[in-house]
């Protein structure tokens, strides 16, 4: 059975690793870099079995999940490093999105 991680928890074990493995964090503008960096890797991966790319022998080892996790990651990484609390955050950005939305997609003929 698979214990579940919240993103409290994920962002206290990303900072541990980073302060014991991985000695410090890169500074914010790397980490930026670093970002977009797996956002392609995924992009890669996704227009390659969604899309019309075919893969080369080079994407093969590569895998959603994993890529998703790398981009998870390095988010993490920048929440710790600016003070965001990404639980906090995710709240937030639910509420926006519900009270602006709340009608938005309801009424929206291309999603019926």
């Amino acid at each position: 059975m698979e214990q579940s991680l919240t993103l409290a928890a994920a962002q206290q074990q990303v900072d541990e690793w980073i302060k014991t493995v991985g000695v410090r964090y890169f500074n914010e503008l790397t980490n930026l870099g670093i970002l977009m960096e797996e956002v392609g890797e995924l992009s890669r991966i996704m227009v390659r079995k969604y899309g019309e790319q075919s893969f080369k022998k080079s994407d093969e080892q590569h895998q959603i999940a994993d890529e998703m996790a790398d981009v998870l990651w390095v988010l993490i990484c920048l929440a710790n490093q600016t003070g965001v609390n990404l639980t906090e955050a995710l709240q937030k950005n639910f509420d926006k999105k519900t009270i602006r939305d709340a009608d938005r997609h309801l009424n929206n003929p291309k999603l019926q």
